[in-house]
Formats: structure tokens, C-alpha cells, sequence
């Protein structure tokens, strides 16, 4: 979907690190070079803007000069560049808990994972970890192993595999479930994960941090993941995001904290940390559309629709997608020339591997939807086991735009999606405007105020309370003290 960049803000004032001078050697990486090389430079300058654009742009409100401060402080401490300036820390605008970092120093989070965590030194742990991987040359040696051709390796929509099996068409359907900054990230061996946790933990140390923040962001990591699992109806608690392509934080948490036992460091910045993120936005930005339950409304594009009952939604940059039990399915767009039939050829086309003979539908109707002319086609194709059917659903909203759902699934189960198809409607200007984006709020808890009261004014729906407790890492036995600071989300 279309990437915009929000409107900057005021920038933040200097940062607060007093008492993280620390003086603890950084750890020695076997295998790290000495310094950032020119090479490594070079082909992090040309990943980085794509990588930008494909989470939604640069974040630039109040928090972003702190993120960046903070990134760059937590970096030196890995011995690849001394001076702070050699790290381009960014913060994406992007409603997923992402992070990571390429070579050439180059370091990313999302707004979404900033505002998860709980202090200053839980941001450093983060970014710390992100930092180890370069550090430890981690991308290096998965690229090598796939015999990966660029850093950004294969961009595209966001359907896996599972329905295509490990056939062409398959490899297809898991390549162009990975974006850029996820195969930067994907695949990491249990050995990698836990050498970046112990340097994580040896950075904030040397920083002056309490090294327990590795354990704690972790877990908060973890009871998101397990708490995003059950508001979706899904039976595991794998999502698509920092928890799955970092293999199991749950198990890693105990871990980092017995690395922590007895290491220097005990500055948290709880309270710089909460004053710089409040007001920073919370979930999908209206501008890239927003997912609310089971629809999907672009205020921007000015259209809606629902998903299928019992599926969920993960709204992306550049595509939605839309899984269930009995198929996969994504809302994007691609260049139109005021040809439905074209169109949906060439969406067909783009999921056929180089080399092989194109993907064609067998033939293509027109219809209309809600007033929308439409078109669709579909083609069965044999994922090595058995068959399964692929639809292309196009819209066109005007003479140069247009949007299409892709979906996979068996063979004679595509019905499922048609009332996601039907659904599709324009929306009004008021309808547009009504939608709001949220924001992270922090309050001061008063006397008489408890968990539940306050999880009360979170905006949303439902789960307000679990929802509050993850946001803030508390037990739902815990009593608030009056004069504490607290997130929550509004509007």
C-alpha cells in the first residue's frame, strides 16, 4: 500500500544518560572485523531507503531524536565504530514489533515495539541485540547459506507458504511472504539468537544499563506475542513479526537474565523514557489504512471491507493480508493502465518464479461490486501434494488505480473469501474522517485509581484490561501506587 511520511514534530532535547558512562570492555566477537568496512558502508546506504519506504517511512515525532540517541549510544558499545555518528539509527513508522539492524551501521525499530517497552534501558536492549547479530556477522553467513544475491532479497506481498507446499510455486509463496527487513531477520539458529542476547546484555552493561532490561523486554515480548495469538482465534502464538522471525523469546528470557546475574549496570531512565514516547502513535496509521476487528478501512483510498469470519488481518506497507484456517489471502495494488483484464494477468504473472511459464487464469469474468467495476479470475495450480486454487479479485477505483485480493486455497474452498469480496465498498468523506489514529498516552495514577479503571480508558473494544497489563508488564494481581506512571492507548 501507499507509504507516507508523517508531518515532523518538535524535536526532543538532549538526552538523558547520566550514569551510563560505563567503563566495562565491550565483548570480543570472533570473526567481527575491527571496524564498519567501506563494503559493509556501502551496501547498507543502498538498503536503507527501500527498507524506509517498505515500513511506512521514518517515523518523525518527538521520540525519534531520542531513539536515536539511544540506538547510537548502545552501538559504540559493540566495538564496530567508535563515534556515534558512524550509526544511522532510524524509527519507522510501522505498526508491527519489528527491529534489527544491517551492516554498514545501520539500525531500525518500529514506533509499535517502542511504545511495548517500559524504560530507556529495555530500548538499548532491543537495539543492543539487533547490533550483536551485525556484530557476530550473523546476516553474513545466512546469506551465504541461501545464496542470497542482495541484503534485500525478495520484496513483495505477505502470503506464506503453508497451502503451496516447497514446489516452485511454493518457494514463490514463502519468498513473497518475506519482506526486505524480514530476511534480514529470518532464520536465525538458536546459537545465534542466544550469542546476540549475551551481547545485548554485555552492551547494556558496558553502558551502564541494567543488564536485566535484556530478560524484561523479552518477556514483554513474549506475553504480546501469546496475547496478540488469542485476540485472533489462532492456536499458537506464532505472528509475523520481531517474536517469530527471533525464534521463541519465551524460552530466552530466563536466559538473559541468569547472563545479566552480577553484571554492572543499574540505570533504567523510566521517566525520560515515558516523557519522550508520550503521544507517540500507536497501532496502524490512518494514513496507510487501519484494521479494527474484522474490517479494513483506508480513509486515504476511501474503501472498506471485512474479512472472513474467524480470520485475521495484519495491515502492512504494501499489502494487508488476511489468514485463516482454510486459506491466505492479501489486499494489494499494482500499476493499472485502465485494463481490469491486464490487470489481473499481470497479478497472476507476478507470482510466477523467473524462468517458468506464467501463471494464467483459466478465464476472466467481470461483474460489479457495491457499485465498483470488478473482474476476477482463478487458476489451480499442483503444489507438489495436491492442488490448490489461486484467485485474483480486482477493483477499479479509477482510470489509473485500482486494488486486487490474491488468495490460496484447496481446491474447491474459494467461496470462503467471497463475502470478503462482496464487502468491498466506497466510503464516505464523513466515514474518512472519522477515523482517528491512536496515540500512547501516559498518566499519572491517583489515588483511587486501579488496574482496571485505568485499562477502562484504553481505546479499544475489547480486552481492554489484558491489553493494559501487557502494555505496562504487570500482573493483574497488582496494586497501582498513587503517583506511578502508566501507558495507555486513546485516541
Amino acid at each position: 500500500m501507499r507509504k507516507v511520511r508523517l508531518t515532523a514534530f518538535a524535536s526532543v532535547g538532549a538526552l538523558a544518560l547520566s550514569g551510563c558512562a560505563g567503563t566495562t570492555t565491550p565483548p570480543v566477537v570472533p570473526g567481527q572485523a575491527q571496524a564498519i568496512t567501506p563494503e559493509e558502508k556501502q551496501q547498507g546506504a543502498q538498503a536503507h531507503p527501500q527498507l524506509v519506504a517498505e515500513f511506512g517511512g521514518s517515523y518523525e515525532g518527538p521520540g525519534a531524536d531520542y531513539v536515536q540517541q539511544v540506538g547510537q549510544n548502545i552501538a559504540t558499545q559493540s566495538g564496530l565504530a567508535n563515534a556515534q555518528s558512524a550509526y544511522t539509527v532510524t524509527l519507522l513508522n510501522s505498526p508491527v514489533n519489528n527491529a534489527f539492524a544491517i551492516p554498514g551501521g545501520y539500525i531500525y525499530t518500529t514506533r509499535q515495539l517502542v511504545g511495548l517497552m517500559d524504560n530507556e534501558a529495555e530500548l538499548a536492549a532491543v537495539l543492543g541485540h539487533e547490533v550483536g547479530h551485525v556484530a557476530a556477522r550473523h546476516s553474513q553467513s545466512r546469506q551465504k547459506a541461501a545464496q542470497q544475491n542482495s541484503i534485500l532479497g525478495v520484496l513483495g506481498s505477505v502470503l506464506s507458504g503453508v497451502l503451496l507446499g516447497n514446489s516452485a510455486l511454493g518457494q514463490i509463496g514463502q519468498q513473497v511472504a518475506q519482506t526486505g527487513s524480514q530476511l534480514l531477520t529470518l532464520g536465525y539458529s538458536r546459537s545465534q539468537e542466544r550469542q546476540a542476547d549475551d551481547l545485548g546484555v554485555a552492551y547494556l552493561s558496558s553502558a551502564g544499563y541494567d543488564p536485566r532490561a535484556m530478560g524484561t523486554v523479552l518477556r514483554s515480548l513474549a506475553e504480546q506475542n501469546a496475547l496478540d495469538a488469542r485476540l485472533t482465534g489462532r492456536g499458537d502464538t506464532n505472528v509475523p513479526e520481531w517474536a517469530s522471525t527471533h525464534p521463541d523469546p519465551a524460552s530466552r528470557v530466563n536466559e538473559a537474565l541468569a547472563e545479566a546475574q552480577g553484571m554492572p549496570g543499574n540505570v533504567t531512565n523510566r521517566d525520560v523514557f515515558l516523557s519522550r514516547i508520550n503521544g507517540m502513535m500507536y497501532g496502524d496509521d490512518p494514513k496507510q489504512g487501519v484494521v479494527n476487528g474484522s474490517t479494513f478501512i483506508h480513509p486515504v483510498f476511501g474503501f472498506q471491507f471485512r474479512a472472513p469470519d474467524g480470520y485475521f488481518m495484519v495491515n502492512g506497507t504494501q499489502a494487508v493480508t488476511i489468514t485463516g484456517q482454510t486459506g491466505k489471502a492479501q489486499l494489494t495494488t499494482r500499476p493499472y493502465g485502465n485494463n481490469l483484464d491486464s490487470y489481473i494477468r499481470a497479478a497472476f504473472a507476478d507470482l510466477t518464479p523467473q524462468g517458468q511459464q506464467n501463471i494464467v487464469p483459466q478465464a476472466i469474468q467481470r461483474t460489479t461490486v457495491n457499485g465498483i467495476e470488478a473482474a476476477y479470475g482463478q487458476a489451480r495450480v499442483n503444489n507438489g501434494q495436491s492442488n490448490v486454487e489461486v484467485t485474483v479479485f480486482a477493483y477499479e477505483f479509477s482510470n489509473d488505480q485500482a486494488f486486487h485480493f490474491l488468495t490460496i486455497t484447496p481446491v474447491g474452498q474459494t467461496a470462503t473469501f467471497n463475502p470478503m469480496f462482496n464487502s468491498m465498498r466506497r466510503i464516505s468523506s464523513a466515514e474518512a474522517n472519522a477515523v482517528k489514529p491512536r496515540k500512547v498516552s501516559v498518566v499519572t495514577v491517583k489515588s483511587g485509581d486501579t488496574i482496571r479503571s485505568l485499562a477502562k480508558r484504553m481505546a479499544y473494544d475489547n480486552a481492554q484490561l489484558e491489553r493494559f497489563l501487557v502494555l505496562n508488564s504487570l500482573d493483574p494481581n497488582a496494586t497501582l501506587r498513587a503517583g506511578k506512571k502508566v501507558k495507555i492507548v486513546t485516541y
